[in-house]
């Protein structure tokens, strides 16, 4: 593709496709056009940041992961405001969430769960070495990269030394139910340190159980299990992994084994090595401030152009499988994204989804070649909404992304197979019907 189909650019930096979007922000592909390298650029919008008092949390995370470098913690390499945005230019992981290796291939074995455990431990030790606290330690928030590596990401619920309160205490109750520790739910203060610790006990569980040691549909009887530290071993985890476990599930933190004493475990030291890396200089935070500042000299400039997004050869390769709308869904459960490829237009592929949806009770909005829909009717989880963005793969070839931004993941599989079937027409099938639209 040549330059000037460039969808967007920031800085230096030319935008592509989206790879995760939550409630605050958006994190889309992109690459530094002076260097080639791929990041991921996290996107804030400063008016939904401000509306909804988000500021000190955004401080909190830049502030935060600037003080860490770690091969074993995501990167942040720089952070940039424009008039309406804040970006956060980061490492770009491409091996996925560990969550969903669990979930593709069940538990792990030992020395492979073992691997990632010592890689876990490493980054949380040296996080809380630089005084910062994660507190939403969990499977989706460590990812993989091209050699299997575990990074730590998202450090939006994170804290630093600083913001502690005079009793050496947190007292923010936050994080995930499942991995949360007994006493951030007894409200009294916490240690950071422990409770961290505690969510990683949970995260080395299910990777050898392949479930969690606490779970409950009721809230409150998931936390008298978490309190009570209430949950039974499977006979396939070994008798050190179990002791390991069971140290570090103590509902009393202050009996709750320690990372030094974790680093000299029998099981936990067998195979293991310290990771070698360059110590950074004291990070400098005084630019945290500027992405909210209106100076004009501090403001990065963006540029559009309205052409869809262009995906080379690599990419589509990267992304066959998902070509295959019959695996919309697999044995483990329901995905929440899927694509299809058309030789249609693009402005038909837009105007042919927008026909489809409305009749369904979506309202549409659309902007170059994205699509949001919303349903007017709230679900098991809210508003049911879906991100959908055309690609070009070539001039007479586009491929299409539906995916689910917000609701239930089985309402979006119901609207999906509506979808489907107003769009045969749409859809390219191969002759031995390789891409195909009905499962």
């Amino acid at each position: 593709m040549s330059q000037s189909k460039i969808k967007r650019r920031v800085g230096k930096y030319e935008v592509e496709r989206t790879i995760g979007e939550g409630s605050f922000a958006k994190v889309k592909l992109a690459r530094n056009s002076e260097t080639g390298e791929h990041v991921a650029l996290k996107i804030l919008d400063k008016n939904k940041v401000l509306k909804d008092k988000m500021v000190e949390q955004i401080k909190r995370e830049i502030a935060t992961m600037k003080l860490i470098r770690h091969p074993n913690v995501v990167c942040l390499y720089e952070v940039m405001g424009s008039k309406t945005k804040i970006f956060l230019v980061l490492e770009f992981v491409t091996g996925g969430e560990l969550l969903n290796k669990i979930i593709n291939d069940g538990r792990m074995r030992e020395d492979e769960a073992r691997k990632y455990f010592q890689q876990l431990i490493n980054a949380v030790d040296y996080c809380h070495s630089r005084g910062v606290y994660h507190r939403d330690l969990k499977l989706e928030n460590l990812l993989l990269d091209a050699s299997g590596n575990l990074k730590v990401s998202d450090f939006g619920l994170s804290t630093y030394s600083k913001q502690i309160r005079d009793d050496g205490l947190l007292h923010t109750t936050c994080g995930t139910p499942n991995y949360v520790a007994p006493e951030v739910l007894n409200d009294r203060g916490y240690n950071g340190s422990t409770a961290d610790l505690w969510s990683c006990g949970v995260i080395l569980f299910v990777m050898l159980a392949g479930y969690f040691p606490f779970d409950d549909n009721n809230l409150a009887n998931l936390f008298r299990k978490i309190s009570s530290a209430e949950f039974t071993s499977p006979p396939w985890i070994s008798f050190g992994a179990m002791k390991l476990i069971t140290r570090i599930l103590d509902p009393n933190p202050g009996t709750r084994i320690t990372i030094p004493e974790i680093l000299e475990d029998k099981w936990f030291k067998e195979g293991y090595k310290p990771p070698i890396f360059n110590e950074m200089e004291d990070a400098n935070l005084d630019d945290v401030e500027a992405v909210f500042q209106h100076s004009e000299e501090r403001r990065v400039t963006e540029r559009r152009q309205e052409h869809p997004t262009p995906m080379n050869a690599f990419e589509l390769i990267s992304l066959a499988k998902g070509l295959d709308l019959g695996n919309l869904f697999d044995q483990q459960g329901f995905k929440r994204e899927t694509r299809f490829a058309s030789k249609c237009s693009a402005n038909k592929i837009i105007s042919k989804i927008e026909e489809a949806v409305k009749p369904l009770g979506f309202d549409v909005r659309k902007k170059n070649y994205k699509m949001r829909l919303e349903n007017i009717k709230a679900g098991r989880k809210g508003n049911l909404n879906v991100a959908t963005e055309v690609f070009q793969v070539a001039p007479c070839l586009h491929m299409v992304e539906v995916r689910k931004a917000k609701g239930d993941t089985l309402e979006f599989h119901k609207f999906y197979r509506s979808l489907s079937t107003c769009l045969e027409d749409v859809v390219w099938k191969t002759e031995d019907d390789g891409m195909h639209i009905k499962e």
